[in-house]
């Protein structure tokens, strides 16, 4: 091991000058969990030894290291890392926050490419069912009104790969834009173009074998092509993210359906029975910024920023679901699915149901039901309708308002709620930290709406 990284051990002890170091560095690092704390942790070792290694001078006689540094020679090791440690930690906090970053992009790229069943796609599997379009023209592919999908299927796909090649050159030849996850457990896919080339979408997905999906299954939406930045189409080892393996925790598992009439009828009852209704649990598992802007009468929506952290929520908070009926419901029906099934691994439910299609679906059937607000989607829109109510407010005034728009800090990525008046007043940006910054850009998520929110909350 060389030298430098030897000694560079002894900068991980010593305090550096936090006067003036990277307050939103320390910050990331201590959110982190144990096992990314110590990829951090390696990342910082890894970018300080660099760092002494760039100001080494090579001019010396070999044997005799020194550096220099800022108009200043250093002898020993340990003056020169005092000096690195306390003069340019927000050189090396930058070096490192780059190193951690392109480390868990490479070991985002492994997992993937380790997916199973990899090969290349046969043109005969992927041409097999891809829909003849010569009786349209391209203007009607590409122009026009048009429609977004929300569909998804759980099933044993083989070589998941192959579907992936199919849609990549289905979707191109629709002129689609979207999102499409594919596994071994099944798809999940939401796509906008115009209403012929959504058709046609509708009726290659329909015929191929695999998925068995009839008309119902998709869930549609005024929009088109344009409510996505590109189309994307990958392979992942979930349809929906909830990082638990689908092979310990099937869809199989899942709670009873309900169809919308049957879900309105149980919310109606649970709503007859007023402070009486201690022995039912409305549950939305969906994130807050989704509830926040629409949900079901009398509901439990969890303060919960990802999917992933579901599992997490239910654990910390199983007293809520003791000897409970629960009815569960999100977008489209696919986190249910899962959701569902984790809840009764539990076994501490009387009963498990699910709304069958989700939102999008009761809402075809109730728009004026239940469910008030607006219904968040994933795309451009952020939001769509079937009501007039309001539910949601202003973050700086306070005056109803559930218009979604990001903030305007470089790559903060939060949604904010800000009516038309607090926006010409520059009042764009998520929280006052954020709006400190201005269009300074800084980490990912790094400011007040994150770092004053419990992970997981506890609402039991």
């Amino acid at each position: 091991m060389a030298a430098d990284d030897i000694l560079c051990a002894e900068f991980m002890d010593w305090d550096l000058d936090t006067s003036t170091c990277n307050a939103d560095g320390l910050k990331q690092e201590k959110q982190l969990s144990a096992p990314q704390r110590r990829c951090y942790s390696l990342c910082k070792r890894k970018s300080f030894s660099a760092f002494v290694a760039s100001k080494r001078d090579d001019g010396r006689e070999p044997g005799s290291p020194s550096w220099r540094c800022c108009g200043q020679s250093f002898e020993r090791h340990s003056a020169f890392h005092k000096h690195a440690a306390r003069t340019h930690h927000a050189e090396i906090g930058r070096l490192t926050q780059t190193t951690y970053e392109n480390l868990l992009r490479r070991l985002e790229e492994e997992a993937e490419a380790q997916q199973p069943n990899e090969r290349e796609a046969d043109p005969a599997d992927v041409l097999a069912w891809i829909p003849e379009t010569a009786h349209f023209s391209e203007e009607q592919l590409r122009k026009g009104p048009g429609k977004v999908l929300l569909y998804y299927r759980y099933c044993l796909v083989e070589d998941p790969h192959v579907i992936c090649a199919w849609q990549k050159a289905l979707c191109e030849k629709l002129h689609l834009t979207g999102k499409v996850r594919l596994a071994t457990e099944g798809i999940n896919g939401t796509v906008g173009g115009t209403n012929t080339a959504t058709r046609l979408y509708v009726d290659a997905m329909r015929a191929h074998p695999l998925f068995k999906m009839e008309e119902e299954d998709f869930k549609t939406s005024e929009g088109g092509a344009e409510c996505f930045k590109d189309m994307t189409v990958g392979v992942y080892k979930e349809i929906v993210p909830m990082g638990m393996d689908p092979d310990v925790l099937s869809y199989q598992l899942a709670g009873v359906h309900l169809e919308p009439e049957e879900f309105h009828k149980e919310v109606q009852a649970l709503l007859a029975k007023g402070d009486l209704a201690n022995d039912t649990v409305l549950l939305d598992c969906r994130n807050f910024y989704e509830s926040k802007i629409g949900q079901f009468t009398q509901c439990l929506a969890p303060s919960i920023r990802k999917f992933s952290y579901f599992p997490d929520y239910v654990d910390h908070n199983l007293d809520l679901f003791r000897d409970k009926k629960v009815l569960m419901y999100c977008t489209g029906g696919i986190r249910c699915e899962r959701g569902s099934a984790y809840l009764r691994s539990k076994d501490v439910c009387k009963e498990v149901y699910q709304l069958k299609g989700g939102i999008h679906k009761y809402l075809e059937r109730f728009p004026e039901g239940f469910y008030r607000g607006k219904l968040f989607v994933f795309d451009e829109r952020y939001a769509i309708s079937s009501n007039n109510d309001v539910i949601s407010d202003c973050r700086y005034c306070g005056c109803p308002w559930d218009r979604y728009q990001l903030c305007s800090t470089e790559f903060c990525f939060q949604l904010v709620l800000s009516c038309p008046a607090c926006r010409r007043d520059g009042r764009t940006a998520c929280c006052p930290t954020c709006r400190a910054k201005g269009g300074a850009s800084h980490r990912r998520e790094e400011c007040e709406c994150t770092d004053g929110r419990p992970r997981i909350p506890r609402d039991a």
